[in-house]
């Protein structure tokens, strides 16, 4: 890609998500959309750049919503893709200045929804790549692993690193993740730069079911 393409100018026909649309909120998975068809969720701790990551797949400025203020998503927000086809943004972990008891429900909310949606295909784990595997993050490989979920981690804001330093980390990672949950799969990303954009959305497309469907340009 040269340096004369605006990054905002995605075709709509290489990119399955750009036609995404805010579906609703649900405070838990039983206020959630019905169970059919594929979704796809995205976690992470609120600091991790998940609602940036989110647009940057979209190729969109504003579907999910971003804060200066981690720990603002406090819903499960579902983003209609296609027919019976989802995205889902799941409330960020481990930094909202919220009560104790708030933190507690979000994460029963979210082992609930790991635990018994019945729709969703895998988890998109994002993970500043300065700071990766941290308590919370390992916490919910370890839901994934148990509910048999495949899990792919993005490592985040990979453009505050020198290439060095970030490819060490990306190796460091997927040696660690053999432990944690063997089956899942790690790459560097970026929203500013649109580092992996499509490393992730070829991920996206196996889960959901639209690899055959969306042409991809060279």
């Amino acid at each position: 890609m040269t340096g004369t393409v605006k990054k905002a100018k995605i075709p709509a026909m290489t990119n399955a998500y750009h036609s995404a649309r805010f579906m609703k909120s649900a405070p838990d998975p039983a206020q959630a959309p019905p169970d059919s068809g594929r979704e796809a969720a995205f976690a992470g701790r609120s600091n991790a750049g998940k609602s940036s990551a989110i647009n940057a797949i979209a190729g969109q400025r504003a579907l999910a919503r971003t804060s200066k203020t981690p720990g603002r998503t406090q819903l499960l927000n579902f983003f209609q893709v296609g027919e019976d086809l989802r995205l889902v943004d799941l409330p960020g972990y481990g930094y909202a200045q919220v009560p104790a008891e708030v933190k507690a429900r979000w994460q029963h909310s979210l082992a609930r929804y790991l635990e018994t949606r019945q729709s969703l295909q895998g988890v998109i784990l994002l993970m500043d790549v300065r700071h990766p595997l941290t308590e919370f993050d390992r916490h919910m490989l370890g839901w994934c692993r148990a509910a048999e979920l495949p899990a792919h981690v993005l490592l985040t804001k990979a453009d505050k690193l020198k290439r060095g330093p970030a490819s060490a980390t990306l190796h460091r990672v997927r040696r660690e993740l053999a432990e944690l949950h063997p089956h899942a799969t790690v790459q560097l990303f970026s929203s500013l730069k649109h580092t992996g954009l499509e490393e992730a959305r070829r991920v996206l497309d196996r889960w959901l079911g639209l690899e055959a469907q969306v042409p991809r340009t060279s």
